[in-house]
């Protein structure tokens, strides 16, 4: 089954439900610098993209994703994707019990700026306050160190690799497995978590 489309918006960033309109915008924002996509799927055309996006959107009516567009407040720019994924049901509840936030880009110009910290913020919000979630995870390929220390700095636990766990979205690797390292963030971690980011997001503002 799946779940009404959902609006997140903030200070910096606006979560929009994805949708065919975003593709071109998507396409510009992922035009930029490239370096940092090595082991995320970006699509870097419109015909790919287009797939992508559509890809997304039958995964979406079947209850298996919710997906975003990560848009820019200052300038209404779409800047990226990111998605709850991965959503378990375990309490015979219409909404999730445990979530994961992944397939997670955003255009160079948007990159290390306050708009990944709120978009975590205004997920993890949703999550763990609208639906009540126990868990929240996310999942990185396992030589990711960048987006490993990045998932740290939101607070969420490191719990191991699996092995062998996820097709790689590596050039070159297509068809093969990789180690995907995962972490957590519980319900009990939650509080402790969004005074966290909050504080980041406080600095931000300040500086």
């Amino acid at each position: 089954m799946s779940l009404d489309p959902i609006t997140l918006t903030g200070t910096h960033v606006v979560l929009q439900p994805l949708t065919t309109d975003h593709v071109g915008e998507l396409v510009v924002a992922a035009s930029q610098d490239r370096s940092s996509y090595r082991f995320t799927q970006v699509p870097s055309d419109a015909v790919s993209m287009e797939r992508y996006v559509v890809g997304l959107l039958d995964q979406a009516s079947r209850g298996e994703v919710v997906p975003f567009a990560q848009c820019r407040t200052t300038d209404g720019s779409v800047v990226g994707c990111t998605r709850f994924m991965e959503l378990r049901h375990w309490r015979d509840r219409p909404v999730p019990d445990e979530v994961e936030i992944g397939g997670t880009w955003l255009a160079a110009d948007a990159q290390r700026t306050a708009i990944n910290t709120e978009a975590k913020l205004l997920l993890c919000t949703h999550a763990f306050e609208v639906w009540s979630v126990v868990r929240v995870a996310w999942c990185t390929d396992a030589r990711n160190e960048r987006s490993r220390r990045a998932i740290e700095r939101l607070g969420a636990s490191f719990e191991g690799v699996l092995r062998n766990h996820r097709p790689s979205t590596v050039e070159g690797e297509e068809g093969r497995p990789r180690d995907t390292a995962t972490f957590a963030m519980t319900d009990g971690d939650w509080p402790a978590a969004k005074a966290q980011l909050e504080q980041r997001l406080s600095d931000v503002r300040v500086s």
